[in-house]
């Protein structure tokens, strides 16, 4: 049985972990919440400390902290940030509302660290995880404050993965550029389009998605930090807010900016809501790539084929050499996880009452979880699935030969009515529209819509024999 040391709050004592950095508050929170096994991540982790590590400095060039105590919080506000602590935050993010069971986490690792550091014991406290750590803060402040600074923090391994996928999505497209197509709208044979227009609109997607993410990561940058329980700043210096933007910038090296109304950052996670909006949207166009993905490598034999996926591993336990588009498929399944992210995230901020938003620890939680996934399954999709990715040009010429919407291109000089006769000949027989067509020619039976002159062999080939002008917006002169 595991040693433990009795440590004592308003409720009264509690037995806490003999070598645990946090203490009773946490503990009681850990006993409370016994919900998912689930952990705050580490941009949260990180955050909260740059925001203690940062009181800390700001109380003490205030004179509010001793010098002693500042000190102790910085080294070890610092070592949090670093991740040395890591596995001394233990609480659920199923917690107690606004998340004052993490910020007491944070206040009691740190509080204790820096009692270490200092020459104390575990759990005696010479920091104090209110008076100290805490000082000038409150959960209602701290916790929205860190909601922005963690996002903020992984934006630029966000933008990195997009940037990456769209990279080597308009690589393709340059690769692909040479290979005409039939193109299909309805899930039905379309006219013609070029392979690599079709990858360069994938990639302009994204960039756009990745501009969306970016507009919307500037709102977070404004600080409620110094609002303290409802925006009035009650218990913080007249000049703390301003200091904490300033030293934040400073200790995290991100660009930040002071609210323009204490009371509206307490009270509103709007700015979440179009962040969180911002990554949906990027979901939804990597969830439609990715179907793309699925259909253009369906098959071989009875599919489209038209293109081929990296072979990464074996597709069925039970029919040898299949092989399936997994890496399509997991980046399907991570951006509708993202999507159910995105709808907690909407519906916890709507839930907001007053002064406060008291569900925050699942909005900062889903946040986090939304970029994490988001990273990480962008990065694999690029990595193992687009940057392989061959066309096979045999197939995709094959399909484009076949499909009978080649008419629309004789539409200039025959007219729509007569181009759809063709194709309903042209299906019913199951031969080419050019072959059709020429068929036609010879036996005298197409004309000129505009002249009324009989339509020559040359005037057919000339049109079949450059369909890549049709993917120019090219016509008949």
């Amino acid at each position: 049985m595991s040693q433990t040391r009795t440590e004592k709050d308003s409720l009264g004592p509690l037995e806490v972990p003999e070598d645990a950095l946090y203490g009773v508050q946490t503990q009681r929170a850990v006993e409370n919440f016994p919900i998912s096994n689930m952990r705050p991540f580490k941009a949260f982790i990180w955050s909260m400390a740059a925001i203690k590590t940062s009181a800390a400095t700001v109380n003490q060039k205030l004179g509010l902290l001793d010098d002693a105590r500042a000190q102790a919080i910085v080294q070890a506000g610092k070592e949090v940030m670093d991740g040395k602590w890591d596995s001394q935050f233990v609480v659920d993010p199923f917690q107690a509302g606004a998340g004052t069971s993490h910020n007491m986490n944070t206040n009691e690792v740190i509080a204790n660290r820096a009692t270490q550091i200092m020459g104390g014991n575990l759990g005696e406290y010479i920091v104090n995880p209110n008076d100290h750590v805490n000082m000038g803060q409150s959960t209602n402040d701290t916790i929205p404050t860190a909601i922005r600074l963690g996002c903020l923090w992984r934006m630029q391994e966000l933008i990195q993965a997009i940037h990456g996928l769209a990279e080597a999505l308009n690589k393709k497209a340059q690769e692909f550029d040479p290979i005409v197509k039939s193109g299909r709208t309805h899930l039905q044979d379309a006219v013609p389009v070029r392979l690599g227009q079709e990858f360069s609109g994938y990639a302009r997607a994204i960039e756009r998605d990745s501009e969306r993410i970016k507009r919307s990561a500037d709102n977070l940058r404004r600080l409620g930090i110094g609002g303290t329980a409802t925006g009035t700043g009650l218990n913080a210096h007249h000049e703390y807010h301003q200091r904490m933007i300033i030293q934040l910038e400073q200790l995290t090296g991100l660009e930040l900016q002071p609210s323009d109304n204490l009371f509206e950052s307490m009270q509103s996670m709007a700015d979440m809501v179009d962040f969180s909006g911002s990554m949906r949207t990027l979901a939804v166009t990597l969830t439609r790539i990715a179907n793309d993905f699925r259909l253009l490598a369906s098959g071989p034999a009875t599919g489209l084929d038209e293109v081929r996926l990296p072979v990464v591993q074996p597709g069925s336990s039970i029919m040898p050499g299949k092989v399936n588009p997994v890496m399509a498929e997991m980046l399907n399944m991570a951006m509708y996880h993202v999507i159910g992210d995105d709808a907690t995230v909407m519906l916890a901020s709507q839930a907001g009452q007053l002064e406060l938003n008291v569900m925050m620890p699942i909005i900062a939680h889903n946040l986090f979880e939304m970029m994490q996934v988001m990273i990480g399954s962008i990065t694999a999709f690029t990595e193992k699935c687009v940057i392989g990715l061959a066309a096979n040009v045999e197939k995709a010429t094959g399909w484009l030969e076949k499909n009978s919407i080649l008419v629309t291109a004789l539409n200039p000089i025959i007219g729509y009515q007569k181009g759809a006769e063709l194709v309903k000949e042209a299906n019913k027989r199951n031969i080419t529209i050019r072959a059709l067509a020429l068929e036609k020619v010879n036996q005298k039976q197409l004309i000129n819509k505009n002249n009324q002159q009989l339509l020559t062999v040359k005037d057919i080939e000339d049109v079949f024999n450059d369909l890549r002008r049709f993917t120019d917006g090219g016509i008949l002169s």
